[in-house]
């Protein structure tokens, strides 16, 4: 699903990333974990095509995702290529405080260009499968953190994305919200297909994906299978 070669961030003389290569299969969840200051969310933004990398002179660089080859799409290419394949997941829910439940998740539909029935058919659809039908009329305001976290996620699985990037999902939640957070996460694996790759903390979240690659200085320090 997704395959990077050769990934290198500069900034400045500042060496972020420094020549990652990594294949993420689809249907994975992938966790990427490692102290502050490894890279870990840089290389997620160049991975979700939120950043570019450096290029390096004689070094063939390059992310792929679904079979496309996003480096050197254009910009407008490159926004709808995001909007039809890829869903991000923050540590702020970065809902819009104007709008309810329903109208936040059926936002990327509408940017998009889909109609406001169609939207808020498959937003009706996520918000039962997230057991949050009582609640699409109510405001950010309205909702707990679990809650907003969940119209979070349902906003980024609204354009049946084929990947969706997550960076510290549950960073602002408290434990139990947060174990319940991990849970949906296997059970929208199971339900729609998806691909995960998951910047984390938490070792709980960590342990429950396929496999944990640990960052350190810019790079891979080690892949391995979670337990």
């Amino acid at each position: 699903m997704i395959k990077a070669v050769n990934i290198h961030k500069r900034f400045g003389n500042l060496e972020v990333i420094r020549g990652i290569s990594l294949d993420v299969n689809k249907g994975e969840i992938l966790s990427i974990v490692g102290p502050s200051g490894a890279g870990k969310t840089t290389l997620l933004q160049i991975l979700g095509t939120l950043d570019s990398p450096t290029h390096i002179d004689g070094v063939d660089s390059y992310v792929e995702i679904d079979g496309h080859r996003t480096s050197g799409m254009k910009d407008k290419e490159l926004s709808r290529f995001r909007s039809s394949h890829i869903g991000f997941i923050f540590q702020s829910h970065r809902l819009l405080p104007e709008f309810t439940a329903i109208e936040n998740i059926c936002m990327p539909a509408l940017i998009a260009g889909r109609s406001m029935k169609e939207a808020e058919k498959r937003a009706l659809m996520l918000l039962d499968f997230m057991s949050l039908s009582h609640r699409l009329n109510h405001y950010p305001s309205q909702l707990s953190g679990g809650e907003e976290q969940r119209i979070s996620v349902a906003r980024a699985l609204m354009n049946n994305p084929s990947v969706i990037f997550a960076d510290e999902p549950s960073g602002n939640l408290d434990s139990t919200s947060a174990d319940a957070l991990h849970r949906l996460f296997l059970s929208l694996r199971e339900e729609f297909g998806q691909t995960f790759v998951i910047v984390t903390h938490n070792d709980s979240l960590a342990s429950m994906a396929d496999r944990c690659v640990k960052m350190r200085d810019g790079v891979i320090e080690n892949i391995s299978l979670s337990l």
